[in-house]
């Protein structure tokens, strides 16, 4: 089995674990809560105090190495972004925003790997983590993997069905997989 296919299986063991029913410990959980109800304008606004939520680390330097790693990214410097977020990892391991903002900065690098395993710590930590569940999925439809692509941003949108990017790559998804079929 290729390490990617072992990527994906242990991602896909992550889903079936970790579905909702677990109770709500935290406020970005009961904020997650309340997105498949939400109109909107109120997802959008719910999806802001979630991304917060999610991005307190409880430590103020950890908060700052987090904000240095996105600041980096946000100026095209993945490498130093990597640095800053893999002290962040190496001094919060628990802290899945700093895996999840890793995995970005190696996605923007175009390093998949190294993304879909950081990706796999987020869904550890934060099952229905929708950012890196779509993270994933773009990886996936970039590698090529149609299907699998497909089923993730259908789990994205059971989580959060207000994301437009992520509905839009199911129709196309869905398209091309019909177009497959002809």
């Amino acid at each position: 089995m290729s390490f990617h296919n072992r990527i994906v299986a242990a991602l896909v063991a992550i889903f079936v674990v970790a579905q909702p029913g677990a109770a709500a410990t935290s406020d970005a959980d009961a904020l997650l809560d309340k997105l498949p109800q939400a109109d909107a304008p109120e997802a959008a606004r719910l999806e802001k105090q979630i991304w917060r939520e999610w991005s307190k680390s409880g430590s103020a330097s950890m908060d700052l190495l987090l904000q240095r790693g996105r600041d980096a990214m946000n100026a095209g410097d993945y490498d130093a972004a990597i640095e800053h977020l893999t002290a962040l990892i190496d001094h919060a391991p628990e802290f899945a925003e700093g895996w999840d903002a890793r995995a970005t900065a190696y996605f923007q690098k175009g390093e998949f790997g190294p993304a879909v395993s950081d990706i796999v710590h987020v869904l550890a930590l934060n099952p229905r983590h929708f950012g890196a569940l779509t993270g994933f999925g773009r990886i996936l439809e970039e590698t090529d993997q149609v299907e699998r692509a497909l089923q993730v941003y259908q789990a994205v949108l059971a989580i959060h069905p207000h994301l437009d990017e992520v509905r839009d790559a199911v129709e196309r998804l869905q398209a091309t997989a019909a177009g497959q079929e002809l």
